[in-house]
């Protein structure tokens, strides 16, 4: 990559919010369904722990594009987008889906400064941490923002769309998540409600193997040959931290086990290290990967399961019913794979561990593995027991 290439994907506002891949930021434009619908990958994590942050563009049918979950515009970003103007029209819609998701909200200010025209439809219930700040300090445009109306029969692009607001009162804040379907190519999008784990590195992470390569290690002293084989063994970890935190595969080094490293220095045996957190890697590792990356159904992730979707259970059961009896067979969520093969069914069983009546513990994790995924839930349990002991969450309601 020349200089000029990596100088179009600076992210001047990095700072803002310090997450991997800081400034520099590449953009993967790829076509989903011809002249019709993009996504745009970016990278971003944290501590190396990095998945694919995720915009999806669509054509209107009268001219013009709609913009899901706007990403960081790069001028190598806004370029991919604007030539896509350029054959199919103006952007006119930038869709703001979520509430609580700084990740989300920090880049869709941003973004709309490059196209002046567009409306910015935001969802409802906003809230910011640690200030709440009304969203035009955060760079919405004053004049050009809109709240989404509960009603998808009230908003100018009702014709082509349709969509569902869940929306969860934290107490702190809000949850909220804006599934919007495109009635003509059968595609339902979604931010952070459902992600489906690939089994391979995503191409955007692919770019800059590093973060890769830093996960496929054994001790703090590897330095990995950028190779599939190794690739492939630190994505797989990064899902796992990813979605866990601390997944049960990994050993917490204590303080009297790094002196021993230490003295054994020559033998090579340092912990691995993720910031100031040294761990090893136990053996069969690759278990709690293959649990969560077989479904056939797609995944809620660990920390909406345990900590956000249950203060409110019969309103996430309503809105995933609602969307259940919409025509789809495809899913483009922000993060992760894109796009997920699923239909409403599939959609409405994600769901189904609210109900604590699960359609069949097989579908949702094949041969058994879902003991292997509660366990590696552990830690989210016992951040959740924390959270409500200090009274900054709330117990999980009953349905």
């Amino acid at each position: 990559m020349n200089a000029n290439n990596k100088k179009e994907q600076n992210w001047d506002y990095w700072f803002l919010l310090p997450l991997y891949p800081y400034q520099q930021r590449p953009t993967l434009r790829q076509e989903v369904i011809k002249d019709t619908v993009w996504t745009f990958d970016q990278p971003h994590g944290l501590l190396y722990a990095v998945v694919p942050i995720r915009m999806t563009i669509i054509r209107l049918a009268k001219g013009g594009l709609l913009v899901y979950c706007p990403v960081a515009p790069t001028k190598e970003c806004v370029n991919l987008v604007q030539e896509l103007e350029n054959c199919h029209g103006k952007v006119k819609y930038i869709i703001h889906s979520t509430s609580s998701g700084l990740e989300h909200k920090i880049f869709v200010g941003p973004f709309a400064h490059f196209f002046p025209t567009a409306e910015v439809w935001s969802a409802p219930s906003q809230w910011s941490f640690p200030l709440n700040l009304p969203l035009t300090w955060l760079g919405f445009p004053s004049q050009r923002t809109k709240f989404l109306p509960l009603d998808f029969r009230e908003s100018p692009f009702a014709d082509e769309f349709q969509y569902h607001i869940l929306d969860i009162d934290l107490t702190k804040g809000s949850f909220v998540e804006v599934a919007l379907l495109h009635k003509e190519t059968k595609i339902l999008l979604v931010t952070d409600a459902v992600v489906k784990i690939p089994q391979h590195p995503p191409e955007i992470l692919q770019l800059n193997p590093f973060p890769l390569l830093f996960h496929g290690r054994e001790t703090a002293l590897d330095n990995l040959e950028n190779t599939a084989e190794n690739r492939l063994k630190g994505w797989q970890r990064i899902c796992l931290f990813a979605l866990y935190f601390r997944p049960s595969m990994v050993k917490i080094t204590t303080i009297k086990q790094l002196i021993q490293e230490a003295i054994n220095a020559p033998n090579r045996s340092f912990s691995n290290y993720f910031g100031l957190y040294p761990f090893r890697w136990q053996k069969n590792w690759q278990t709690s990967f293959q649990a969560i990356a077989n479904r056939e159904i797609p995944l809620v992730a660990p920390i909406l399961e345990t900590l956000i979707l249950p203060q409110a259970p019969k309103e996430v059961i309503n809105w995933a019913t609602i969307i259940s009896t919409w025509d789809f067979n495809q899913i483009i969520p922000a993060h992760f794979s894109s796009p997920i093969k699923a239909t409403p069914t599939q959609f409405l069983q994600a769901f189904s561990f609210l109900e604590n009546n699960p359609f069949s513990p097989y579908n949702l994790y094949p041969s058994g593995n879902d003991q292997i995924y509660r366990k590696d839930s552990k830690f989210i349990k016992q951040l959740e027991a924390i959270l409500i002991k200090l009274k900054i969450a709330k117990p999980p309601k009953k349905l």
